[in-house]
């Protein structure tokens, strides 16, 4: 049985709800993650990942200088703890659906995160896929609530990609 704690990255950077998604951005492209823990003091109140500043601050028009982790961050946290079995976090991972899961001690400190990056190079990348398998379903994207962006796939007319060819 392999361990959360074999196979999760340490010393993991965490932000504030009071932090702004420009500096999460900026954190994000340094580290080359897609995820940082939210924390109010030492406990994690909060992740936020590159899609949560594009489709709720972006998307949704917020300057990114101005808006705040709390405005954007994903507050239904599932977490994980070090002694967990790998085998378990995943199928965890599968049923909510997500591919990264921060790890924490007994008193719900932040000491790592586990993802399926961490998973495919120090697990093996048929763990990883079959994991990341389920977690993208349903693979087809919800399309119930199109915006002004909305259109053909592609992106465009026919004729305004025939005027960018020439």
């Amino acid at each position: 049985m392999t361990a959360v704690s074999e196979v999760m990255t340490r010393g993991v950077r965490t932000m504030t709800p009071n932090d702004t998604v420009m500096m999460a951005a900026q954190a994000m492209d340094e580290l080359n993650v897609g995820a940082i823990p939210v924390c109010q003091g030492d406990q994690i109140v909060g992740i936020v990942t590159d899609r949560d500043i594009v489709v709720r601050g972006v998307a949704q028009g917020c300057a990114p200088d101005s808006t705040k982790l709390e405005d954007v961050m994903s507050t239904d946290v599932r977490c994980c703890r070090e002694n967990q079995s790998l085998e378990e976090v995943l199928e965890e991972m599968r049923g909510v659906q997500v591919r990264r899961m921060p790890v924490v001690d007994d008193e719900g400190h932040v000491v790592g995160i586990l993802s399926l990056g961490d998973v495919a190079v120090k697990a093996g990348e048929e763990c990883a896929g079959e994991a990341l398998a389920d977690i993208s379903e349903p693979a087809e994207p919800d399309r119930s609530n199109m915006s002004q962006a909305s259109g053909p796939a592609g992106g465009g007319s026919a004729s305004g990609q025939a005027s960018r060819m020439h």
